[in-house]
């Protein structure tokens, strides 16, 4: 698959997807958003405990 048919494929989903919303009924945007907050809280306690100047 080159390039240009790549990004025409991409341009055609997005335009199918623009037409009906996009939204699922099963996605809730402050689930996935706490979620996403916290995985990232989680990495970052990680990543301080992991580099203390010992």
């Amino acid at each position: 698959m080159s390039l240009p048919s790549s990004a025409h494929s991409l341009i055609v989903l997005a335009a199918e997807g623009g037409e009906h919303g996009g939204n699922h009924e099963s996605l809730n945007p402050y689930l996935i958003g706490g979620g996403a907050l916290f995985a990232l809280l989680l990495l970052l306690w990680i990543t301080t405990r992991l580099n203390r100047d010992r």
